[in-house]
């Protein structure tokens, strides 16, 4: 790696955490004109793509699917529910635990944004075999963090 003669710092180009946060922030930007017309947020939108692989989950089970945690998620389904797309209650069987499930709007929303992966990755410079290679590359970056979320829910 190749320093910068002040202080022996790293230079930008050489850091593989900016491309990738300039690229996050490029595909970010390739789903904002179909969100905003939605009048969502790319956050949000991935709460709805966790709920609509499966209604009714945990807030604990979003949390770990979208990688953050409950301090994030909890104002964005507070924002969710007062545009009325989910419903936050809590379990019966501990009521430490809140479910989120998805009302009649948040299953309607589904529809109307069925074709928007495909009009984002129609907009991006890779072929299908460079955008597989590059999404397994990325969750090995990630499922480090993903065994040992699991592995400490399971000795709570």
């Amino acid at each position: 790696m190749e320093e910068n003669a002040a202080a022996g710092t790293p230079k930008l180009e050489n850091l593989l955490c900016f491309p990738l946060y300039a690229a996050s922030r490029k595909i970010v930007g390739l789903y904002t004109p179909y969100l905003k017309d939605q009048g969502l947020t790319y956050t949000q939108y991935l709460v709805f793509l966790v709920l609509w692989d499966g209604d009714g989950v945990t807030v604990g089970e979003v949390c770990r699917r979208l990688y953050l945690d409950s301090g994030t998620l909890t104002p964005l389904l507070k924002n969710l529910e007062k545009a009325g797309y989910v419903t936050r209650r809590r379990s019966r069987e501990d009521e430490r635990v809140v479910l989120v499930s998805l009302t009649e709007a948040g299953h309607a929303l589904k529809e109307k944004m069925t074709d928007v992966p495909r009009c984002v990755g129609g907009a991006l410079p890779l072929s299908r075999e460079d955008a597989e290679t590059l999404y397994g590359l990325l969750y090995k970056i990630l499922e480090p963090e993903k065994a040992l979320r699991e592995e400490l829910e399971e000795e709570e």
